[in-house]
């Protein structure tokens, strides 16, 4: 595991974001929604999500289920698109239901070896600390955010607030339901409340659920995507977000 205050990859993405930005949404915050695979950790860092998405596909055609799948989802890089594509052939069924089973399994393989996104968890105790509420909003299973919490002894600073993927997958990010979970179940208004996230559907949940968004991009191509996407704070590390943390909580 990399020690959560050793930088993993070179500054890429903060240096845009005024820091006045970063303050004024930490400063609003009194809930705070994670993405988890990103902004927690990297869940897949010693176990390949491409494998997985792979693995998934080569599921669906040793049964004889290759044209469930468009070339482009079959070439696809994110177990998740696979899973997508399949619930909305068919939905509901006992196919999809076996079919996310599998890459649970993937995920708690890969929660063994997931490495913590430098300062996330320093972060996460400081603010649950000061009195902020937070929550996991995330397309993972819950089942596999639990035990990564679990082990590194942050599970008490979000429970029971974990909210990941349901067999409704048509629920998954962009669609802001499990942020809206989480918003109904801690009594939360919207605008009360920060999303951080790594990925252009995080932000597009926030935005529909009317939550501001704070980015959360490790190299230059992910800041990209997010900044695309309409981003308008985005962060390289999440250093800069604990000093303004423990900045507004002496203040």
């Amino acid at each position: 595991m990399t020690s959560e205050t050793t930088r993993t990859d070179p500054a890429t993405a903060g240096t845009e974001s005024e820091p006045a930005d970063l303050r004024s949404l930490i400063t609003r915050a009194r809930v705070v929604l994670w993405d988890f695979d990103g902004p927690v950790c990297r869940l897949f860092a010693g176990h390949s999500a491409e494998r997985v998405a792979g693995d998934l596909v080569s599921w669906l055609e040793g049964r004889g289920l290759h044209g469930l799948l468009t070339e482009t989802e079959r070439g696809s890089l994110d177990p998740h698109v696979v899973l997508r594509a399949v619930d909305r052939g068919h939905p509901n069924s006992d196919l999809v239901t076996e079919l996310e089973e599998r890459l649970t399994q993937e995920e708690l393989r890969a929660a063994a070896s997931a490495m913590p996104t430098p300062y996330a968890d320093p972060l996460i105790r400081t603010w649950s600390a000061v009195g902020s509420r937070l929550a996991v909003a995330t397309n993972n299973s819950p089942r596999v955010v639990r035990r990564y919490l679990t082990g590194r002894g942050l599970v008490a600073c979000f429970a029971p607030h974990v909210y990941g993927r349901t067999r409704e997958l048509r629920h998954l990010k962009p669609d802001p339901h499990c942020v809206v979970r989480a918003l109904n179940a801690m009594g939360a208004a919207p605008r009360s409340a920060l999303m951080i996230g790594d990925t252009p559907s995080d932000l597009a949940a926030a935005r529909t659920a009317g939550v501001p968004f704070l980015g959360y991009a490790r190299t230059e191509r992910k800041a990209g995507l997010l900044r695309e996407a309409g981003a308008t704070t985005v962060v390289d590390s999440l250093e800069p977000v604990l000093a303004a943390v423990r900045a507004a909580a002496r203040a």
